[in-house]
């Protein structure tokens, strides 16, 4: 995958699925997925190991943590560190980065 140049819309598709992950690099350190989820569709309540950023490339997600919620659309990202209990919820079909350092 090294050397690659990626078209992000070529990355990822659901097809058939409410859910898909591809992992594009990882390494002790962290790593870099793509991730496409379906309209109302939600990844449950977790917490991170690491540091993370989150790209949107097509659609809009909701991020939830506590009592906060962010609005997270096409060309956005939101950064957040470890440790920060969150959930994320599809407003419209969705696929993102998920970078994590």
């Amino acid at each position: 995958m090294f050397y690659n140049v990626l078209k992000l819309k070529d990355i990822i598709d659901l097809e058939d699925s409410k859910f898909a992950k591809e992992i594009l690099m990882e390494n002790e350190n962290g790593s870099v997925s793509a991730i496409a989820l379906k309209k109302n569709e939600i990844i449950d309540t977790h917490t991170s190991l690491n540091d993370a950023a989150v790209y949107v490339f097509d659609g809009e997600i909701e991020i939830h943590f506590d009592a906060e919620k962010f609005k997270v659309e096409k060309g956005e990202i939101i950064m957040f560190k470890k440790d920060a209990e969150h959930k994320v919820v599809a407003q419209k079909d969705s696929k993102f980065l998920l970078i994590k350092i």
